[in-house]
């Protein structure tokens, strides 16, 4: 396998990854809001909580992750972008 197919192949993993916890945080979990109503984080329903703050710090988190990832395998394989000091 060449280093190009090699570095495709865990960037298009890293993607599916990726894409199975947006699904999960922007589809799932309000799938399930009236059970989640039946619990509370900081005094608000769960669902509630999820949809206002939750979802929006998971998707973030997600950015970073995957940006952090992505260029570790980019370093992996020599198609890095960072220039050395």
């Amino acid at each position: 396998m060449s280093n190009k197919d090699a570095h495709w192949e865990k960037t298009r993993n890293h993607m599916f990854v990726t894409l199975v916890l947006w699904f999960f945080f922007s589809i799932v979990i309000f799938m399930f809001g009236s059970e989640l109503n039946t619990m509370s984080f900081l005094g608000y329903p769960l669902a509630y909580y999820m949809t206002a703050q939750g979802s929006l710090l998971a998707f973030v988190i997600i950015l970073f992750w995957c940006t952090g990832k992505q260029e570790d395998i980019d370093e992996e394989f020599g198609y890095a972008e960072r220039e050395e000091d």
